[in-house]
């Protein structure tokens, strides 16, 4: 039995998972996921979509969570507020996998266990109506709940024709304590906004986990790393910088000078320290990263992922990636790590469980398994 099998349920640390009705994923089942684990797969096929699934499931089901994942894909819809007047809003139908002529409920979860998250209609009870303010109700209105494990419906969404979704909270019953967000950050394949950088630095200032995001950054330039501070005040003009002094630099410079591949490593070790007993994930993990440091980075992962109780999934289509990966992982036997071949079968989305021996074997042998 794997560490994550003793985990916490609530906590959500995930040993399997299971998502179905969830945007384009029908149905996938991954039977086994490590503390690291590695998805990969050729370019949409569906890989970010499981891991907007994820922080949909580390959050609990939260509106802000769902609301990010559709405005990052610019998904909107249009809504009229009480004046008639239009706005857009995130398209929430969006979230649904279209089946058939209908739209199936989400489950996000591990598989054949509890607790799941489940969202989908809600029964049309007058009591729960009641609750809707008047000016938004007609006669078309659909209510879909939000359901975490065996808790009560904490959030209702009602929709119409004219209205669009509108989202509202309906009170967890007396005495029910709702379940608290595992923390979790994702991190895009694209570089890392500074105000993210920032946010994951003001929360380890001054602790041990600074030493983290360091030895990150020794990793592409060696012991020339000193300290690193985040600088300004981000008033009146005077921009918050990430500013790393360099042995033999008289002054510090600015991070993102120090190229791409610098402020992903940061920023990965910041997420890492900032999610310990939660989830992080990472898209395209290889983006900016010379592949003579992949085995080096996804050390760092997983020694920190270990350390913190974090989990890891990521995905990546680079051969480099899930070769250093694989190094890694077999440098590190007390960690459990596992590449995830994510693709189409028979039109179906199927996952193919790889073992670090088997990955170092199809290295070797030059085997395909992106």
């Amino acid at each position: 039995m794997s560490d994550l099998d003793n985990a916490g349920a609530d906590r959500g640390v995930l040993a399997s998972l299971s998502i179905t009705g969830f945007r384009g994923i029908g149905h996938l089942r991954i039977p086994r996921l490590g503390r690291v684990t590695l998805l990969a797969g050729k370019n949409g096929v569906g890989k970010t979509t499981v891991l907007e699934a994820l922080s949909l499931y580390a959050a609990r089901g939260q509106f802000d969570t769902m609301q990010d994942v559709l405005l990052g894909h610019e998904e909107l819809t249009t809504v009229r507020e009480e004046d008639d007047s239009p706005s857009s809003a995130a398209d929430l139908d969006r979230l649904f996998h279209r089946n058939g002529d209908g739209r199936a409920a989400i489950q996000i979860g591990p598989i054949d266990r509890e607790p799941a998250l489940k969202i989908g209609p809600a029964a049309r009870s007058s009591e729960l109506l009641s609750r809707l303010p008047q000016h938004v109700y007609s006669g078309d209105a659909e209510v879909l709940s939000v359901v975490f494990g065996d808790a009560p419906p904490h959030h209702v969404w009602l929709r119409s024709a004219t209205e669009g979704y509108r989202l509202y909270r309906h009170d967890p019953q007396d005495g029910v304590k709702p379940h608290t967000p595992l923390r979790c950050e994702l991190l895009g394949p694209g570089p890392i906004d500074n105000s993210v950088v920032e946010r994951l630095w003001d929360e380890i200032v001054l602790t041990d986990d600074e030493t983290l995001a360091l030895d990150a950054l020794r990793l592409v330039f060696g012991d020339h790393v000193e300290r690193a501070a985040v600088t300004g005040t981000g008033d009146g003009g005077h921009r918050r910088r990430v500013m790393v002094k360099l042995a033999g630099r008289a002054n510090p410079v600015p991070l993102r000078s120090l190229g791409d591949g610098a402020t992903r490593m940061f920023g990965v070790a910041l997420a890492l320290a900032n999610c310990r007993d939660g989830i992080l994930l990472i898209d395209e993990a290889e983006n900016g990263i010379h592949y003579s440091l992949q085995s080096e980075f996804w050390r760092m992962v997983l020694c920190a992922a270990e350390s913190h109780d974090t989990q890891v999934v990521a995905t990546t289509h680079s051969k480099d990636c899930i070769n250093g990966f694989a190094a890694a992982a077999l440098s590190s036997p007390n960690v459990s790590g596992n590449l995830v071949r994510i693709g189409r079968h028979n039109g179906k989305l199927r996952a193919v469980d790889y073992s670090i021996e088997e990955l170092e074997t199809a290295a070797e042998q030059n085997i395909e398994v992106r």
